[in-house]
């Protein structure tokens, strides 16, 4: 009970603090790449406390979901991250990472963006909530399926579990299903964080704008609370990803030395991922509004075939 605990606050502690240096280092990958300085790896986290350093405004008559939905978003954020294997596969026996707790805390957040969007009762706002909750329903299916097709030749959906037994066994990793399910769940990723192809973070053109439109009317504390939570859940995903692809490095127990080896391992494959993420953006537009759920379909079909074949291969 002790151990699982001193996991989930290692987990925490540790997201927290590498986000702005993800984000920092995703910027500063872009801009070097444009040809631009850059506000160098540091910047994310001076915007991030000028922001909880200012009050919050918000308009008349705005009710309690102007409040409380960037805390609800920055609290599934954290329940997030206590649940996903970033650091250790030790589970926690009475919250279990389950895939479909996680999708669910996942869902939670989408929700709360969802209905702050709407709360502004502006036609971004609107707009923005609208395209979030149809790339919603894209997603949250596909990422139960390629996580399930993964679960299959271990027999149990605990993600702690999946990327521990990966780690031990080779034949999991290198097989068709592996790779499938994998490719389908970088696109969902991509998707789920409001990157490119699907979004553009650094936007605020109407005609384009799906995240950014949901938090127009937000500002101060609850827009640090916003732009926090979905940094987190940007690093809980992305940190999900790389250690179902390259399981090595994470920790078994709780055991410092391998707590130690599973920090700096994990540090390592989270910035290299995102630094990866970031240099393709460059090279690519963002798609018409009308082409992502094609995008997102086909990331469906491939999460569907990694089912598909993990029967045949398994």
């Amino acid at each position: 009970m002790i151990d699982s605990l001193v996991v989930v606050a290692v987990h925490v502690v540790f997201a927290v603090l590498l986000t702005p240096l993800l984000l920092g280092v995703m910027r500063t990958t872009r801009a070097r790449l444009e040809g631009h300085v850059g506000g160098g790896v540091l910047q994310p986290w001076r915007d991030v406390i000028k922001l909880f350093g200012k009050e919050p405004l918000r308009a008349p008559g705005s009710t309690w979901v102007l409040t409380w939905a960037p805390l609800l978003l920055m609290t599934s954020s954290l329940v997030l991250l206590a649940l996903v294997p970033l650091v250790s596969t030790l589970p926690l026996a009475q919250v279990p990472g389950d895939l479909f707790v996680v999708v669910s805390v996942l869902l939670l957040g989408t929700v709360a963006l969802a209905l702050l969007g709407l709360e502004s009762g502006s036609a971004f706002g609107g707009m923005g909530s609208s395209r979030h909750m149809m790339f919603a329903a894209l997603v949250e299916p596909t990422v139960l399926l390629s996580i399930y097709a993964l679960s299959l030749p271990v027999g149990t959906s605990a993600l702690a579990a999946i990327v521990a037994a990966r780690s031990e066994d080779l034949a999991t990793i290198a097989n068709p299903v592996s790779i499938l399910a994998l490719v389908a769940l970088v696109i969902v990723v991509i998707a789920e964080t409001g990157r490119l192809p699907v979004d553009n973070p650094s936007t605020h053109l109407e005609l384009t704008m799906v995240h950014e439109a949901m938090i127009l009317e937000s500002g101060g504390r609850d827009l640090g609370w916003l732009e926090f939570g979905s940094w987190l859940r940007l690093t809980a995903l992305l940190g999900l990803t790389v250690n179902l692809a390259v399981p090595w490095g994470v920790a078994p127990d709780a055991a410092w030395q391998n707590l130690a080896i599973g920090l700096a391992a994990s540090t390592v494959k989270i910035l290299v991922a995102g630094s990866i993420l970031a240099a393709v953006e460059v090279f690519i537009a963002k798609l018409r509004l009308f082409r992502v759920p094609e995008l997102l379909a086909g990331s469906f079909v491939l999460a569907f075939l990694s089912v598909s074949a993990s029967y045949l291969v398994f």
